[in-house]
């Protein structure tokens, strides 16, 4: 595997890559979720890139930026072993110079749920996918579902921007007792980390329920009561797969979603209605 630090390191070993190249774009602090990505990835390409860079623009000041887990040389082995061609680790400083001023808006779907949560975030993730896109050029794009509602403004950028490359959508990684897989699980207390797989099953709760002909509503009363106690819970919805907007029905294309804090630890996840 080779590393390049820089852009124009990086675009020169890109440029003389087989076609057709796969990229999957990460924070680094790899799991299996991340692996996985790679191995479809794999799979489908000749070539294959991915990134490790801790995006600042997604993080508001109140948020764990420098706290977010970092492990250069373990992420490396890992993505080395999964059989990446060449790995993009760059500086924020390489990325945002001094005088750098460009985002992108994502529009309504980025301003509800988690956008509206977390105010900039997808234009954080947004700007960064789009510049790293640019930057290594591929076929296709590898994004993990259990980040729903982004992989959704993505592949909307994607499609008004007329970027010509597909995007992948890999299922989410589960631990043994349900817990989406998450870097950010390494922050789980002991008693968090036994509580944490109840967010997961509340959402499977309200599909449960809403397919046996319950309201959202008495669903979603359905699932507060499956949360451990130490869940916070931020919300719970079903959501239109493509747009974000609440909808009353399990109607496909469709999510149940979910966030809850544990502690200081907030937890995403999300069920796929097919």
């Amino acid at each position: 595997m080779q590393i390049a630090s820089t852009i124009s390191q990086a675009r020169a070993l890109f440029d003389v890559l087989p076609r057709p190249l796969g990229f999957v774009p990460t924070m680094g602090a790899l799991h299996e979720g991340h692996l996985a990505l790679v191995r479809r990835a794999r799979a489908d390409s000749v070539a294959v890139a991915a990134s490790v860079f801790v995006n600042p623009l997604q993080f508001a000041p109140s948020e764990d930026y420098t706290r977010y887990p970092r492990d250069a040389q373990g992420d490396q082995a890992k993505l080395a072993q999964a059989g990446v061609d060449v790995l993009f680790a760059p500086s924020p400083a390489s990325m945002y110079p001094p005088d750098f001023s460009t985002s992108i808006d994502t529009g309504p779907i980025g301003d509800v749920f988690e956008g509206a949560i977390r105010p900039g975030h997808f234009r954080g993730v947004a700007t960064v996918v789009s510049k790293l896109v640019n930057i290594v050029r591929p076929d296709a794009l590898y994004l993990g579902q259990k980040d729903a509602q982004q992989t959704a403004v993505l592949r909307r950028m994607v499609r008004d921007l007329e970027i010509p490359i597909n995007v992948v959508i890999v299922q989410t990684e589960r631990e043994a007792d349900g817990l989406a897989m998450s870097s950010r699980n390494a922050y789980l207390s002991p008693e968090q980390r036994e509580a944490a797989p109840s967010l997961h099953h509340a959402l499977q709760a309200v599909r449960l329920a809403m397919a046996g002909g319950r309201s959202k509503a008495d669903a979603i009363a359905a699932a507060r009561a499956r949360l451990h106690p130490l869940a916070q819970l931020d919300y719970i919805d079903v959501v239109d797969a493509n747009t974000f907007n609440p909808i009353e029905t399990l109607s496909p294309p469709a999510f149940v979603i979910g966030a809850a804090r544990f502690g200081t630890t907030r937890l995403l996840d999300n069920l796929w209605i097919e």
